[in-house]
């Protein structure tokens, strides 16, 4: 899609929002339109996912539309347009990259990623590394990119067999609340655990967030086949014996997409 056609996108945006434009796009605020963005952002994730280029081009553009009709209620308060927050990313990506655009030099993708973090601390400056994420992000992903932040200044293990060790620690201490039982020290035992294993990942190379979902989707699909296996019998999952199911399990396990 060429300028023409982007400049086209935004004049649908208008049209929708202007007097003889849809009711419905009209009606719309910014507050109701946080659940859309979201939703597009998680639809983006499953064509990644799924490998899907075509969905992948679909679920980007439904992104795109959103990003200008949020732009569009901003526009009409007077508060910015499209081309402002088109400047604002394109000059903030240059300052962001000095060792592109300037004449800073790095040596690895590690040194980019803590200049970037030093550059957005001028641009941005907070009293602690701990703000700044927004508290509604996945816990898992939460973790991880705060613990991302404390490496940056060294707070961190040396290698990834402390943190195995700690992880070791931390099962102890759970099996030590399961004995007690009592609710509240469960929940942040397992907190705990959780907590290791997301910088356990980090230290890997691997995304805890990502890793959760795929394991959950292949357990959703697992699952599903069970399901449609026993209805092909006329039986219900609840009819029948674990091990049956657990037979079927196995079963889905050869089989594509299993």
């Amino acid at each position: 899609m060429d300028q023409k056609g982007f400049d086209a996108l935004v004049g649908i945006m208008a049209r929708l929002r202007g007097a003889d434009g849809c009711p419905w796009d009209r009606r719309q605020t910014k507050e109701d339109l946080k659940p859309f963005l979201i939703e597009e952002t998680y639809e983006i994730l499953e064509a990644l996912d799924r490998g899907d280029n075509q969905g992948l081009q679909e679920e980007l553009g439904d992104l795109l539309f959103h990003i200008i009709f949020m732009t569009r209620i901003a526009q009409e308060a007077g508060a910015f347009d499209i081309s402002d927050v088109i400047q604002g990313a394109s000059e903030k990506m240059v300052r962001r990259h000095p060792h592109v655009f300037g004449s800073s030099e790095v040596s690895s993708p590690h040194e980019v990623e803590a200049n970037w973090t030093k550059l957005k601390a001028v641009e941005k400056p907070r009293e602690s590394l701990m703000e700044g994420l927004p508290l509604h992000l996945p816990a898992l992903m939460r973790a991880y990119r705060l613990t991302q932040r404390a490496s940056t200044v060294g707070f961190d293990w040396e290698n990834k067999d402390q943190v195995w060790a700690k992880l070791e620690e931390e099962l102890k201490e759970f099996q030590e609340a399961l004995r007690g039982g009592k609710k509240e020290a469960l929940r942040e035992e397992l907190g705990d655990i959780l907590f290791t294993l997301v910088n356990l990942a980090r230290f890997i190379g691997v995304d805890p967030e990502d890793a959760l979902r795929r394991v959950t989707n292949k357990f959703a699909e697992r699952f599903t086949y069970i399901e449609r296996r026993l209805r092909e019998e006329g039986k219900e999952p609840h009819e029948v014996s674990l091990a049956e199911m657990d037979a079927l399990w196995e079963e889905s396990k050869g089989k594509k997409g299993g």
